[in-house]
């Protein structure tokens, strides 16, 4: 079964989330969190760090990832992993795979016209706000 990860990513304040303007498909044209393929035999969560650094400068140091939640699509073959960190500090963001900006949190995430992932998005922060709480920020 093919894995990925996604890694939801704000701000120091929390008051803005990290997104990716998809440059190919799929969901090309839409914005997602970042994230990408674990490699066979990789460690999840190490892979969710290299995955974050490869695709925005983001590094271990700058952020603690919590293990938010896994879906598991089993007529596509594919298991997902989200993750989910607050910046410790502001950092500068780059990557060459797809645009990187700054989103406030008052968007409907659950808008397939704009996000990928047939309503993931707006699903996952869902999550994230129940447990806003127990994240370690």
């Amino acid at each position: 079964m093919k894995s990925f990860n996604l890694i939801v990513v704000f701000t120091p304040d929390r008051e803005k989330l990290l997104f990716c303007k998809r440059r190919k498909d799929p969901y090309q044209g839409l914005s997602n969190f970042v994230g990408g393929k674990v490699e066979p035999g990789e460690d999840p969560v190490s892979a969710a760090y290299r995955e974050l650094w490869e695709e925005t400068g983001i590094t271990r140091a700058d952020i603690a990832l919590a293990h938010l939640a896994d879906f598991t699509y089993y007529v596509s073959g594919c298991q997902l992993q989200v993750y989910v960190g607050r910046l410790k500090r502001e950092v500068p963001v780059a990557g060459e795979e797809n645009e990187l900006y700054w989103s406030d949190l008052d968007h409907d995430f659950f808008d397939t016209s704009q996000y990928a992932g047939i309503g993931n998005i707006g699903h996952i922060l869902l999550e994230v706000r129940e447990a806003w709480d127990k994240l370690p920020w």
